[in-house]
């Protein structure tokens, strides 16, 4: 496993190592956690420290005497030039800058053994996915690439909800309003033309109005749910077919943003490989949940929960026998953290990509070795955090507190659309909703936005921005800088955002060349690409080896230390680690976003502000040659991180 930049944080590691040992020698007590920031002016240094404020406290001396006795005491750091006290208190570290960009190449560093799992996408698979489930799939596919750079050991799972009321809904509408019997259903999955998922969709939507009408205590949901969990009947047999196909159908609209899976588990194998009876059966006899005689809830079964101090009760069987989701959920979350004693089967569910899914029949003997993770991370919406917390609060309950603490919630907020996309993509709206900021959708009322309608029409539009600037180019090629734009536009539209943010998707903003957007990020990795290209043109002798000639020259120091527009650009490039290791702590990706939109936007100014191939003395061009490729190297990397390719041409 390869990374960019480790040396910045080993450098930051080594100060707070000596900043610690000098505190407990100097003062003979245990030193608070120690806090390094960005200066907010590259002149003041690189990083800075308030903890001579956190030991006044303690001291009852001035915090600004106290950092010039830790300057004095601290000595001399390995990466670190001098230290200085600023403001009241304040102790500002300015590294040595040639040293820190020699420790910069690429190297290997080992990663943690354990597991960690991350479940994504988790789309029901009732329909077409929507521009919702794109969210969620960039953000878990986002982090486990970062994770990847990272050296750890990663499973990707995408659960299929194959047994719960989406389905059952589709198949009541199959039956009793579309009227179809399996072997329709097999003709019409044969038939190439006959988009499945998009047909699922407007049955699903048509299906509401059928309860309404003919149905209104649903009984038929839920007896199609309950011959769904039985299984060996004709209505499950229905329910396979059309969960398995629409699984189909979400994981090529998925493999066209660059998303893959490892496993696709399927909740019908909990219940039939008994995953929830051996569930139920702990949850039993630790007394998380009892059998409710009266009342509302009587016949079933529940946690009891305390929500804001009110005592709360959640269903966890119904009392027709039916397991609701967060019962199968708890059984999943037990096998994924190697609690429960059982396994799935397995066989390969896309060879081609490498994907295997769950099966209750025989299975493979050599697939890979799946679950037990040490620490999942489970990458769903913010409205499922209430269910979220009774999963958790079922490991608690058994006893598995560590378990519980490593089981972790990635939640996110919801896509709306802007008024002029979701009319861009025919969804009808009212006067009304064109003066609002954005239009919520509604799958179950047919209202959203399909995910491979809008990835179509991002690459219509973006092919029409290719071929306006690349006229010469042949249609094979365009079709290819088109698809890989458009998948940047909107991986990158959806990451910029706080994952605490409603996102009002809108393409002119999306697609725009310019500004806070993917293409303009890949313009700039594009143009740092073409620079090696026309060097390569103009000095047919030129190879890498002059660029590590430089970093090893003397006068790298100087270059270095002679600009300080120069330096900032160059340590920011360095910084790619940093805001990785930033992404895993705070579950935040849109600071890998935010991060490489100013490398672009600062590298595209260092562009236009220096000659560099046309630059007449050779040391200051080959010093210029080795910033664009320290800033390309860190471009490249979180563009890949973000799952954004770079076009050969824009």
């Amino acid at each position: 496993m390869l990374t960019l930049a480790l040396m910045l944080l080993d450098v930051q590691a080594r100060l707070k190592d000596v900043l610690r040992s000098t505190i407990r020698s100097q003062w003979n007590m245990e030193p608070p956690d120690i806090v390094l920031n960005q200066t907010p002016k590259i002149e003041y240094g690189e990083l800075a420290t308030p903890i001579a404020f956190e030991l006044a406290r303690t001291l009852k001396r001035p915090p600004r005497a106290i950092a010039e006795e830790l300057i004095m005491r601290v000595g001399k750091i390995d990466g670190v030039e001098r230290m200085e006290p600023a403001g009241a208190g304040y102790i500002n570290f300015f590294l040595d800058r040639a040293t820190v960009v020699r420790g910069s190449r690429l190297r290997g560093y080992p990663g943690d053994d354990g597991k960690i799992i991350v479940e994504h996408t988790n789309i029901n698979p009732n329909k077409a996915a929507h521009i919702g489930h794109l969210r969620n799939a960039t953000i878990g596919d986002t982090f486990v690439r970062v994770l990847n750079a990272a050296g750890r050991n990663v499973e990707i799972q995408n659960y299929i909800d194959n047994t719960g009321v989406q389905v059952a809904d589709v198949i009541v509408g199959l039956i009793h309003v579309e009227k179809k019997t399996l072997d329709d259903l097999r003709r019409m999955i044969a038939n190439r033309t006959t988009k499945f998922d998009y047909y699922c969709w407007d049955v699903y939507a048509r299906v509401a109005s059928f309860y309404e009408t003919k149905d209104p205590k649903y009984n038929w949901r839920a007896q199609t749910l309950k011959q769904i969990e039985e299984g060996n009947n004709d209505t499950a047999r229905m329910a396979e077919v059309v969960a398995m196909t629409i699984a189909q159908c979400h994981v090529r609209t998925m493999a066209r943003i660059n998303v893959h899976y490892d496993l696709l588990p399927r909740e019908s194998d909990i219940l039939h490989l008994k995953f929830w009876e051996h569930a139920f059966r702990q949850l039993r006899e630790k007394e998380a949940i009892f059998f409710e005689r009266e009342g509302k809830n009587a016949g079933c079964w529940v946690m009891r929960l305390d929500s804001e101090g009110q005592e709360d009760d959640k269903i966890i069987v119904r009392s027709n026998g039916t397991v609701t989701y967060v019962g199968k959920d708890i059984a999943y979350q037990l096998w994924k953290v190697g609690l429960l004693e059982k396994d799935f089967n397995y066989e390969v569910f896309d060879a081609g990509a490498d994907v295997w899914v769950t099966t209750s029949g025989e299975g493979r003997k050599d697939h890979p070795a799946f679950g037990r993770g040490s620490t999942v991370y489970n990458v769903i919406d913010v409205r499922q955090s209430y269910l979220q917390n009774v999963v958790r609060q079922g490991l608690l309950a058994l006893g598995y507190e560590e378990q519980a603490r490593r089981s972790i919630h990635f939640s996110y907020e919801v896509v709306a659309l802007t008024p002029a996309c979701a009319e861009h993509l025919g969804v009808e709206i009212s006067p009304e909703d064109r003066k609002r900021p954005h239009i919520e959708v509604s799958g179950r009322k047919g209202q959203g936005v399909k995910a491979d309608d809008l990835l179509d029409t991002l690459e219509l539009e973006a092919r029409k921005e290719v071929v306006e600037r690349n006229r010469e180019l042949k249609p094979t090629e365009t079709e290819t800088i088109a698809h890989q734009i458009a998948v940047g536009a909107l991986r990158y539209f959806l990451l910029k955002f706080t994952r605490t943010a409603i996102i009002a998707f809108d393409f002119k903003e999306a697609l725009n060349f310019d500004g806070e957007t993917g293409p303009y990020i890949q313009y700039a990795a594009v143009r740092a690409n073409n620079i090696f290209l026309k060097l390569r043109e103009t000095d047919a002798t030129f190879d890498a080896a002059r660029i590590q000639k430089m970093l090893n020259d003397p006068r790298l120091a100087t270059f270095l230390n002679e600009s300080n527009d120069i330096w900032e650009l160059v340590y920011l490039a360095l910084r790619l680690d940093e805001i990785a290791h930033q992404v895993v702590v705070t579950l935040e990706p849109a600071a890998l976003a935010k991060y490489a939109f100013t490398l672009g936007q600062r590298f595209n100014l260092f562009y236009h502000r220096y000659r560099i191939i046309s630059e007449e003395n050779a040391d200051r061009k080959l010093f210029y040659i080795l910033v664009v490729d320290l800033v390309r190297e860190s471009l490249l990397k979180a563009l890949d991180l973000m799952g954004i390719e770079v076009p050969r041409r824009m």
